[in-house]
């Protein structure tokens, strides 16, 4: 009987691993979004244009789990991203789901996040 048991408990917890992964991913006033083409770590091209991965840059995969530079390699993505105040190095980078892409208007550069109003709780923006 502990067999089943246990058995019974480790598909339902297999099953709920998918749901789990789609949770609600909260970013901060200060992610911005762009596309990013991953070229050879730290190298990277944002939105066309040369950039750089800061020392212990986090990137995290749709699912929320860190994602190695080296394993995006020759990918284009769209993302949510922050950027290193002191070296202007990309600090947070986060692989976006469709369900996030769709999440409009969201700002693409620091003056559109200053003039713009942010709803921390709802994740949304909204434009003056």
């Amino acid at each position: 009987m502990p067999r089943c048991v246990l058995l019974a408990a480790a598909i339902a917890l297999a099953s709920a691993l998918p749901a789990a992964a789609q949770v609600k991913r909260d970013f901060p006033a200060t992610a911005l979004r762009g596309e990013v083409e991953f070229v050879q770590p730290p190298d990277l091209r944002l939105n066309g244009q040369p950039a750089r991965l800061a020392p212990g840059a986090r990137i995290r995969g749709e699912n929320n789990m860190l994602q190695t530079p080296g394993s995006l390699a020759g990918q284009k993505r769209s993302v949510h991203y922050t950027i290193e105040a002191t070296t202007g190095m990309l600090m947070d980078v986060w692989l976006l789901r469709a369900d996030e892409l769709a999440n409009k208007p969201w700002p693409t550069s620091v003056q559109q996040a200053r003039a713009w109003q942010f709803d921390r709780a709802g994740q949304k923006w909204v434009k003056p």
